[in-house]
């Protein structure tokens, strides 16, 4: 028993499970589903770049039309996929595979880093029920399975860092640190969003080092200047490329813009979307990727300032939208006649508020250790409630917010076990004997 009891416990156990679960959707899906030429997987900006690595017309062209070199995403995730479109040819079903069991793969490997800063920072409950929860949150299967996009990969990373950052916060080890760098390096290349918390968590770093009273400076220069020597070509590239007007990404001023205009009804503009809209498409082609954004950041821009009260609405729906996936308040959402989108829909605010509850109690129990996890919750979103936001955008923090509500809810538990202990003593002892 105890070996049994052993092996379901053990990560290995927890991530093959997941892996097989979502394999297991996957097939199911790609079975389901009529099959032709096999392009509408991938007609999104990382896919189009993609093809065009893949075609021999460099990091270019993020939409249909060939439009010349681009910086709409980091580099490292268009590259594994036009790998994959070398290997198993441009846009075919066989590539669409080949990428979606990569997702899957990223997103069940989270189990491991999860697992382990769990385990760290709450016990070895906490690390393997968040682990196990992982496993079945249905978001981590859907985006894993019905996006070509680096949603898992990014999960991945940005809970790597997590994990990296607790252990090497007391260790002292100059090729650790070194290596810390090159980790938030990698993660930022696949995601520049994750640059939000980098310098939050090399804060936090420093002033831990500080207290033990160990090269607190030295340290957290060494993971910076790794940091800077892992992005480095890509950086230089775009410097040369879009003549120093581009460091990681240029697309921030149409985000901005399709979230701050006058069409825009609760969240975003979605369908003035370059990749969505032929005119948008052809002025972004006309002007150029650089002076086009720059033209949406000051449309974007001029409307905040001319209609400040409507942009504050926006971002107030973008922030509910961001945690529950509705913009409408908890009370207004009752009268959603289908039972699925409604359980839905309670579920994501149950979830939200037992990561809240979660990052409290965290505070309460480790008022300094708890801070990467604030870090991660509090800056990550912040870009995306000015600008553009979907589920799939908060997915990096998922795993995250996975393990602060499932430290929430056993704390809930042990809570009323607590509670309930003494009444049931004094019932047995009231009890007469038959």
């Amino acid at each position: 028993m105890q070996r049994v009891r052993a092996f379901v416990l053990h990560p290995a156990t927890i991530f093959a499970v997941a892996l097989l679960l979502r394999l297991g959707v996957l097939a199911s899906g790609i079975a389901a589903r009529p099959h032709s030429a096999g392009h509408i997987p991938f007609l999104n900006e990382t896919g189009c770049i993609a093809r065009a690595i893949a075609e021999g017309r460099g990091f270019s062209s993020p939409l249909i039309i060939n439009s010349g070199p681009t910086a709409w995403t980091t580099p490292l995730y268009p590259y594994l996929l036009a790998s994959i479109f070398k290997i198993f040819g441009i846009e075919t079903l066989r590539s669409e595979i080949a990428i979606k069991v990569c997702n899957d793969l990223f997103s069940a490997l989270v189990c491991f880093p999860l697992y382990a800063v769990g385990k760290k920072l709450f016990g070895t409950i906490v690390g393997t029920l968040s682990a196990w929860i992982w496993v079945f949150l249905s978001s981590a299967i859907y985006f894993a399975n019905a996006w070509v996009w680096d949603t898992s990969l990014s999960a991945l990373a940005l809970t790597a860092v997590l994990w990296a950052t607790y252990e090497i916060e007391e260790r002292p080890n100059v090729r650790l640190w070194a290596a810390y760098g090159a980790l938030c390096a990698v993660a930022v290349l696949v995601n520049a969003a994750l640059l939000a918390v980098l310098p939050g968590l090399l804060g936090y770093l420093a002033h831990r080092l500080r207290r033990l009273g160990v090269l607190w400076i030295k340290l957290p220069v060494v993971a910076a200047l790794a940091f800077a020597i892992g992005v480095s070509p890509w950086i230089i590239r775009n410097q040369i490329v879009f003549h120093g007007q581009v460091l990681f990404k240029s697309t921030f001023g149409v985000a901005l813009w399709l979230g701050n205009n006058p069409q825009v009804p609760d969240t975003w503009s979605w369908w003035l979307h370059p990749t969505e809209n032929a005119e948008e498409a052809a002025e972004y082609r006309r002007m150029g990727e650089v002076p086009y954004m720059q033209e949406k950041e000051k449309l974007a821009f001029a409307f905040i300032k001319a209609h400040p009260a409507d942009a504050l609405r926006f971002d107030f729906h973008r922030f509910m939208y961001t945690w529950t996936e509705s913009w409408e308040p908890i009370a207004d959402v009752w009268h959603l006649s289908a039972l699925p989108i409604l359980l839905t829909v309670c579920w994501n605010y149950l979830f939200a508020l037992l990561a809240l509850l979660g990052l409290l109690l965290a505070r309460r129990a480790a008022p300094i250790r708890y801070l990467p996890l604030l870090i991660i919750c509090v800056f990550f979103p912040l870009v995306f409630y000015i600008s553009v936001t979907t589920p799939r955008y908060r997915h990096p923090i998922d795993p995250t917010l996975t393990l602060l509500a499932v430290y929430s809810a056993t704390q809930i538990v042990l809570m009323l076990s607590r509670k309930l202990q003494p009444t049931a003593a004094l019932q047995r002892s009231v009890e007469i004997p038959g």
